[in-house]
């Protein structure tokens, strides 16, 4: 080695300290917009905190009452006295539903029995009742499992009664008028189309149903957030190829469309004076806020360097904006931006203990060829100072959904797996949102299929950098990703090493048989029905193809997961030790007793990110 030569320092990231930075979630304004409520991990533990937003102080609500996995968010009562939240043990995600004085910090269970999942939406306008999110049987059947549908209860935990009973998830975009007088909501009655989604109003007793917004059988239409004047509505639709804004009038039906439609972007709500409609554009994997000025149209976009932006949550007169907002190489910082000079001021700082923030590599969006020669946009990772001719081992690392993304925000498990020398390339893989409809349904009925050989040309694509040992690449993901772990590593044996499957899928047939409702639903609008498409569900369950497996594989799972429930990993393994295959040798398996689909709580993730560092470290 000469003297101009060095060899890149690994290894910098304490794992521990990096999985309990504090970071905050949901954050949520009080309706006389003076405070933020939010979650934090700031005591070692996910509890709910108040910020008063003139002084900055803030003060710890919650003692251990809310949840260690967050799968649900809150809302505050109209008076600002009182937060809803959900609660679930063990992250089983049958929340019951609490209410915390914000004064006093003392606790009500509404509640009981973990027999469902109930969702905090919101408090109506005269504060005598709460919207919910819920899957508990229809009175009229109690015997059959419940669909998401709307529901209210007393804000003292009497008086459960549902609004809707429809047979798709009902839940997004569910808000109450500024009158009180009807609800929006979002929902599909055509069972022939699942794709399908459209507008929906109610009364607050159930009667009165309406549909006032579709533009087409077959596209996402989307209410999503009321007009102070009680006449108009934020809207999304997909129908022209790409999510575009647009505003409803519910009477007419008519809609005013916004901006030119070449980029994607989705309504989130308007300012209290009805002025402005806070919206978010996503390209190219980077998301930014941008404003409509609702009564003549014109785009405002805020003075933001580019990464993650983030919030439609109007404060100070609507003088202010609070937004979410990261990097790749910056956690997220809650910033309160002054609409009036351009300028912004960071509420909630991110955190970094001692760790030195320039460890943090950039990321690159790139593009590689699959299979027919379309382009798969991803993310890619490296090592910083990495000398010349040295070859190293690589991760494609597949996201959830598979109707999610990548997005150049900040990726603790990124970081930190290129801190310990490996690479890093996060495709956004046919599926994924962010780059139009056709791209987004391209995997309909065919997980596993091309979306499989974007995963495999990912791969061939890491190997071809002169940087990258091609002999040294593994698969890692969770949920979605997961199942593309475990189907990748059985179909395409031959380009892995080391294969990660986290909370994933290998048993269509079997997840089937073990889900909710709402979860059912899911599964049959992306891969059909498990009776008639049954050899497609076959032969996209990885279990199948077990025999097939050349990698070392790390799976790790919760017991309590009611998404890809646990049986999922408990079969594959199983079924490898009938093939012979010796555990702790073969393949490694790990459970966690008091996990569910994921969790924020530090402890939870220090285990998840040492795991996975120690596993990759050994095998690759």
């Amino acid at each position: 080695m000469t003297m101009t030569e060095r060899r890149p320092t690994r290894g910098r990231i304490d794992l521990a300290e990096l999985a309990r930075l504090p970071s905050f979630y949901f954050p949520a304004l009080s309706y006389q917009r003076d405070r933020v409520a939010f979650y934090s991990e700031r005591t070692g533990r996910i509890e709910l905190y108040v910020m008063d937003l003139a002084t900055k102080a803030t003060k710890q609500v919650s003692h251990g009452e809310v949840p260690r996995a967050l799968r649900t968010a809150f809302t505050w009562d109209r008076a600002d006295r009182r937060i809803f939240f959900g609660r679930d043990e063990g992250g089983s995600e049958q929340h019951d539903l609490y209410v915390i004085d914000v004064a006093t910090s003392e606790v009500r269970q509404l509640t009981s029995g973990g027999i469902a999942e109930h969702h905090a939406l919101e408090m109506s306008p005269d504060d005598e009742w709460l919207l919910v999110a819920s899957n508990r049987p229809h009175p009229d059947r109690p015997d059959k499992p419940g669909q998401l549908n709307l529901w209210r209860i007393r804000p003292d935990g009497t008086d459960l009664r549902p609004i809707t009973d429809l047979p798709s998830p009902t839940w997004a975009g569910a808000q109450w008028s500024p009158d009180g007088s009807s609800i929006a909501f979002t929902a599909n009655e055509e069972m022939g189309d699942l794709r399908n989604m459209d507008g929906y109003v109610v009364r607050p007793d159930g009667s009165g149903l309406r549909r006032v917004f579709r533009t087409g059988v077959g596209s996402k239409d989307h209410v999503v957030w009321w007009h102070p004047d009680g006449k108009r509505l934020a809207v999304n639709s997909d129908e022209s190829g790409l999510f575009r804004a647009g505003i409803l009038d519910v009477e007419t039906g008519s809609v005013r469309w916004l901006g030119t439609g070449k980029v994607e972007e989705q309504s989130l709500r308007f300012s209290e004076d009805g002025k402005w409609l806070a919206c978010y554009a996503n390209q190219d994997s980077q998301v930014r806020p941008v404003l409509y000025e609702v009564e003549t149209g014109t785009r405002r976009e805020l003075d933001l360097p580019p990464g993650f932006g983030y919030g439609g949550l109007f404060y100070d007169g609507d003088r202010r904006l609070l937004i979410n907002y990261a990097t790749d190489t910056q956690r997220t910082a809650l910033l309160g931006y002054d609409l009036e000079t351009e300028t912004y001021e960071t509420l909630i700082a991110p955190e970094y203990g001692s760790i030195d923030p320039s460890i943090f590599v950039r990321s690159e969006h790139v593009w590689y060829t699959s299979f027919d020669g379309m382009k798969v946009p991803a993310i890619l990772y490296k090592p910083s100072d990495v000398p010349a001719g040295e070859r190293l081992p690589a991760i494609v690392a597949v996201h959830g959904g598979p109707t999610g993304q990548w997005f150049r925000a900040f990726d603790p498990y990124a970081q930190f797996l290129a801190d310990r020398g490996f690479v890093v390339l996060e495709p956004n893989i046919r599926g994924s949102t962010g780059y139009g409809v056709k791209f987004r349904d391209s995997a309909r009925m065919d997980w596993g299929g091309a979306d499989l050989e974007d995963v495999a040309a990912g791969a061939k694509y890491l190997g071809s950098l002169p940087f990258v040992d091609p002999k040294r690449i593994a698969v890692f993901g969770g949920s979605y990703g997961g199942f593309m772990t475990f189907i990748a590593a059985t179909k395409k044996p031959d380009l892995w090493k080391a294969a990660v499957a986290w909370v994933g899928i290998s048993d269509l047939h079997q997840m089937w048989d073990e889900s909710r409702e709402h979860f059912r639903y899911f599964l049959r609008d992306q891969m059909g029905d498990p009776e008639k498409d049954r050899a497609l569900w076959r032969d996209r369950s990885a279990i199948e193809f077990a025999h097939q497996l050349r990698a070392k594989m790390l799976m790790i799972h919760g017991v309590n997961d009611p998404r890809c429930p646990v049986s999922q990993s408990r079969l594959f393994r199983d079924k490898l030790l009938t093939l012979g295959k010796r555990e702790g040798t073969d393949f490694e398996y790990v459970e966690y007793g008091d996990e569910g689909h994921g969790s924020a709580d530090p402890e939870q993730k220090t285990r998840s990110y040492t795991i996975l560092a120690d596993f990759l470290e050994r095998v690759l």
